[in-house]
């Protein structure tokens, strides 16, 4: 498999993850542990999980694996995530020193290791000073209870004061952000990846195939059945899929998914899959199989190389949906480039 640097740091990851959101729940111990065996034979070495996760199981099924697993252990990237809630207290949750050192100590404990490689703030905490985090960060790095840090769900103005904090004090810079990125959700592009790409951040997008959109499972104006997170749960996420179904642009882009998908004899999955890994600033995309057969597909991206043509047309068609300043036609970047002669 292709590896990658982890961000600014020296570690190298592959350049596919895979995501555990579903062990403990939709997946159980003997399938998560199939699908890391599967994982791990293919090559891959970096594995995503966050406390919350079933609510702490997802962190313990990694963390028996791990332990039952002795020669991956010493080759896994291990990332988990701390910042929402797993108590019922007011402290219980956030980005304040006292939140994270439970978080985070916890989390070493179900997982059964003495460091974490990457840890990652799972959102943006307003109440607490940003000053407070970042100390606590550079402390554990410092105490060696992880290697590197990151963010997740963070906006472009978040990752820019982070990384000043961390220079004006001299702290270790942050190495990853995890957002959502696919050919249906871009709208990071207009500042959040520039503000990583500034500190040299690397992405970690979550939601490669946009639930499920991007696979073909779903279709127009047909309500989800069956073996789908909609099909099985109705009342998750429905007002946002019937939104979805209404735009047209959702429906060019599968369709151009699904062509280059026939005409590479490639998977759906696989062509949105190569799309986000070859986009700028993207270290590793995470996978969120639930089984081994969708494990199987999505790994077989690797091999996947959309040609620039391919490219430029699911970019093209996918493009995100702007209509004013400043990102939009009487934007200041679009006006910049009129008057530059088109640079």
């Amino acid at each position: 498999m292709e590896y990658r640097r982890l961000g600014n740091s020296g570690a190298v990851v592959t350049a596919y993850c895979l995501g555990t959101m579903t062990f403990g729940n939709e997946a159980d111990e003997e399938t998560s542990f199939q699908i890391m065996d599967d994982y791990a034979a293919a090559g891959g070495n970096f594995l995503d999980t966050a406390n919350v996760y079933s609510a702490g199981i997802s962190e313990e099924i990694v963390g028996r694996w791990l332990k039952a697993r002795p020669t991956e252990v010493s080759q896994m990237i291990v990332a988990t995530k701390g910042r929402f809630p797993m108590g019922e207290g007011p402290n219980d949750l956030g980005l304040s020193r006292r939140n994270l050192t439970h978080a985070l100590d916890a989390s070493l404990k179900r997982l059964g290791i003495e460091q974490i490689d990457l840890y990652q703030m799972h959102g943006y905490d307003a109440l607490t000073p940003l000053e407070e985090t970042m100390r606590f960060l550079d402390d554990s790095v410092a105490n060696g209870k992880i290697a590197y840090y990151g963010f997740s769900n963070f906006l472009g103005w978040h990752v820019t004061k982070a990384a000043w904090i961390a220079r004006s004090q001299g702290y270790c810079l942050p190495v990853t952000l995890q957002p959502q990125y696919n050919l249906l959700v871009r709208d990071i592009e207009h500042e959040v990846v520039p503000a990583c790409q500034d500190v040299g951040m690397g992405l970690l997008p979550w939601s490669p195939l946009a639930g499920g959109w991007l696979s073909g499972k779903y279709q127009r104006d047909v309500m989800p059945t069956g073996a789908t997170r909609l099909g099985e749960n109705p009342e998750r996420g429905m007002e946002a899929w019937k939104a979805r179904n209404a735009n047209e642009r959702t429906w060019a882009v599968i369709d151009a998914v699904r062509e280059i998908a026939t005409a590479r004899s490639a998977s759906m999955a696989q062509v949105a899959l190569a799309w986000v890994a070859s986009q700028p600033a993207v270290t590793s995309v995470i996978l969120g199989a639930r089984t081994r057969e969708q494990l199987a597909d999505n790994m077989a991206t690797d091999a996947l190389k959309l040609t620039p043509e391919e490219l430029t047309r699911l970019s093209d068609v996918s493009k995100p949906q702007v209509d004013d300043y400043p990102y939009g036609t009487g934007g200041i970047n679009q006006r910049h480039r009129k008057i530059e002669g088109g640079r």
